[in-house]
């Protein structure tokens, strides 16, 4: 959500700023260009598909005042919830994609311009004016992502970790081998964190590589059959305090990522078959 901040007493120094708060919508729009709050936002609410096209809008611009504008060829591709391009000189091709996110506050939360693997399997959570729909995603609703926060953990890990340690392999079993198996990469990235964080680190050296790989299975096995997966970030007391937090995501009760599970038997039978 975008607040307005009275910008009166910029006005009274002879700024050449009218105030949102105080001046009519009618003398806005006369006396001056569309504010970036029109721009990029639909009422009070940051919106993705309208950054997204002011972005494009100014890399379109921008391109053409590079020196490498002569000797590449740039080619935008239509996304409305990020910025996609092509660049190709000769053979040579380079595909980029621009997210945008918002920070929340000095934390290691943010939202973003895109769904998660996470969400679009159904764990979403989402920062809205209106709920989202399974099949749709309001241009106003901005996913909240804890990828940072994972990150940071990872690395915390890694410190703490013998130099030999296998914890990444593990994750890389799962995650790339194990693709396709009917559990998605968060949901054996979020079992392989929980499972950091109740197995010792010095555990996870390369002779226990096995035990480690059954101990994460085991951790999915009992969690399939309580029905309960917790999210790794909200809610969890043994995450490191270097990892910033809002307060309240620190003492919420945790999400349960399998949810579903519970409410539907069928999903829950077939994700046992998976098993």
């Amino acid at each position: 959500r975008v607040e307005l901040v009275c910008t009166c007493k910029r006005e009274q120094l002879g700024e050449k700023l009218l105030c949102f708060l105080h001046h009519s919508q009618e003398e806005l729009q006369r006396k001056q260009k569309p504010s970036l709050l029109e721009t990029l936002c639909t009422g009070s609410y940051l919106d993705v598909e309208k950054t997204s096209h002011w972005f494009y809008q100014l890399v379109r611009c921008s391109w053409l005042h590079l020196p490498q504008s002569y000797s590449w060829h740039l080619v935008f591709q239509p996304c409305s919830r990020s910025c996609q391009f092509r660049l190709s000189k000769g053979k040579k091709s380079l595909m980029v994609e621009m997210l945008f996110g918002v920070r929340h506050g000095d934390s290691d939360i943010y939202v973003v311009s895109q769904p998660t693997e996470a969400q679009k399997s159904g764990s979403s959570i989402f920062v809205s004016r209106q709920p989202a729909k399974a099949d749709f995603i309001p241009s106003t609703a901005w996913p909240e992502t804890y990828a940072v926060a994972e990150a940071k953990f990872f690395r915390h890990v890694a410190r703490q970790a013998p130099c030999e340690s296998l914890h990444l392999k593990c994750l890389q079993v799962f995650t790339c081998i194990l693709r396709g198996t009917g559990f998605s990469s968060s949901t054996w990235k979020t079992v392989v964190m929980h499972v950091l964080t109740t197995v010792p680190l010095s555990r996870w050296r390369r002779r226990e590589f096995a035990r480690r790989l059954w101990d994460i299975m085991a951790y999915l096995r009992r969690c399939l059959q309580l029905k309960r997966l917790e999210h790794f970030v909200l809610g969890n007391e043994r995450l490191p305090e270097e990892i910033s937090l809002p307060p309240a995501m620190r003492t919420v009760e945790p999400l349960n990522l399998f949810e579903h599970l519970a409410r539907d038997p069928a999903a829950h039978r077939e994700a046992m078959r998976a098993y």
